[in-house]
């Protein structure tokens, strides 16, 4: 950057798009929205090219997992897929297997899923038990991990039963969310999460179950599928029938120390791409076609969004009144505080390395994303959280669908129009993958202000790599 006009690189990160911003719809939304929803957190963090090797490369890979997964707090599983005592919950990812296991007194305890005998797995769904024997030899733990017993003890005078617990990992419980952390040590779950345990108090998403929840294998990296979801103006190419409903490019981009940033999405307002529109009508009836959180997709016999805007009113504020009482007479909880973008917008927060919950009271969108067998490939999993009704218990989650690479999301019929909406990201990403290994510069650039959280999830990443943040020493074995 030293070659750059001082006068030029003085303002880097300042220009926006055109069209109305977050911050004066915010000021026009017909209830005041909460201060967190106001406050802009940007930080121009260079603008120097990412190396496309990583990735690409095995050897970047091999780093992540030795510096980087062993040492943060990773998303799990929810609270509704262990109700009871004994329900378990087989978690993978990065080369490692937990049993995350629901204990008498309700809470949980995650354990290495590998058997101290001959290294098997000892299980491989989920599912409910309270013993854990190896489907090899017979060996057997307890569902608090600790050492129940073998059979020819009489062979194994060198294996003391003190020393056979099963190695256990950190768990974090948050908002009904279960976390685990491998490596024990450094920030606390909320610490990390941080702010999000402050603006999701609104929000309350332990009162919502998973209503749905589909996983896909993809042709990419894990870090292009996640990083495809980490900016809005994408839809102008890829997503062009959102455009009419959809403040694509003036959309926020927020970011807070390491760890958190959200990319705030305005619905029930034209994109700036688009020069004339329809009127305010047209807004609503696109936004019914395509929203892919509608909620027809809950209730297929009604479809609460159909409305008409009366007149002089603008499409976003309709909307807003009408999900206003919808979501009140739905889960029996009041919602006239809620702002139109709380039960209008796409809220999308992000948490290093690769959870993404998204905000707001409407069916909640939870993304989360884990490497492949190869750099090539990795797992995206899609959660639909919902408010269950208020007095009601919380029912058991959805079971996961399991969707292959020659699959597609449309193939999850659960899905309605998100399965089109994801299908068309996938349109991009084994080409994105294929061009990074085809790269000439080998250098993959970004945008300052929309596509700062990808910046900083890089910033973040290079600092496990390095040993700045989490465990990992130089010279380490």
């Amino acid at each position: 950057m030293a070659d750059r006009d001082p006068e030029i690189t003085s303002q880097l990160g300042e220009d926006r798009s055109e069209g109305i911003s977050w911050a004066e719809l915010m000021a026009s939304d017909s209830v005041p929205p909460p201060q967190f929803l106001r406050d802009e957190s940007y930080t121009y963090r260079g603008s120097d090219p990412i190396p496309a090797e990583r990735y690409t490369s095995e050897e970047f890979a091999k780093l992540e997992r030795e510096r980087m997964w062993p040492y943060v707090w990773q998303f799990a599983a929810r609270e509704e897929e262990l109700p009871e005592p004994g329900d378990f919950v087989v978690f993978e990812n990065a080369g490692r297997s937990f049993i995350l296991s629901r204990q008498d007194d309700g809470s949980i305890r995650a354990f290495h899923n590998v058997c101290l005998h001959r290294g098997r797995k000892l299980r491989t769904e989920d599912g409910h038990a309270d013993t854990f024997t190896c489907p090899f030899h017979a060996f057997s733990w307890n569902k608090d991990a600790s050492f129940n017993k073998m059979p020819c003890e009489w062979d194994f005078p060198h294996l003391k039963k003190d020393k056979m617990d099963l190695p256990q990992a950190e768990v974090g419980r948050w908002q009904g969310y279960v976390f685990i952390r491998e490596e024990s040590g450094g920030p606390s779950l909320e610490e990390y999460l941080a702010p999000l345990p402050e603006h999701f108090k609104r929000w309350r998403h332990d009162e919502c179950a998973t209503v749905m929840h589909v996983a896909k294998e993809v042709p990419s990296n894990w870090k292009v599928c996640m990083e495809a979801f980490m900016e809005a103006w994408h839809t102008i190419v890829t997503h062009p029938q959102l455009l009419p409903f959809t403040g694509d490019s003036n959309a926020a981009y927020w970011t807070w120390g390491d760890n958190v940033n959200v990319n705030l999405v305005p619905f029930g307002v034209m994109s700036p791409h688009i020069q004339e529109g329809q009127g305010e009508q047209w807004i609503v009836d696109e936004f019914i076609k395509y929203n892919g959180r509608s909620s027809d997709n809950y209730d297929p016999d009604a479809d609460p969004m159909k409305i008409e805007v009366p007149e002089g009113q603008k499409a976003r504020e309709a909307l807003g009144n009408r999900m206003r009482e919808v979501y009140t007479a739905q889960t029996g909880y009041d919602h006239s505080d809620a702002t139109d973008a709380e039960v209008l917008d796409a809220l999308v927060y992000n948490v290093f390395p690769a959870f993404a919950p998204w905000g707001g009271f409407m069916p909640n969108i939870v993304y989360s994303w884990k490497p492949g067998a190869t750099p090539d490939t990795c797992i995206m999993e899609v959660r639909i959280l919902a408010r269950v009704k208020k007095g009601e218990p919380i029912p058991h989650a959805a079971p996961r669908k399991f969707l292959r690479l020659d699959q597609k999301w449309t193939e999850a019929a659960e899905l309605g129009g998100l399965g089109d909406v994801f299908e068309q990201d996938m349109d991009n990403l084994p080409f994105v993958q294929q061009g990074l290994h085809a790269s000439k510069n080998g250098e993959v650039q970004l945008g300052n202000y929309q596509e700062i959280r990808i910046r900083q999830f890089q910033d973040t990443m290079t600092k496990y790599i390095a040993g700045e943040l989490g465990g990992w020493k130089d010279g380490q074995a």
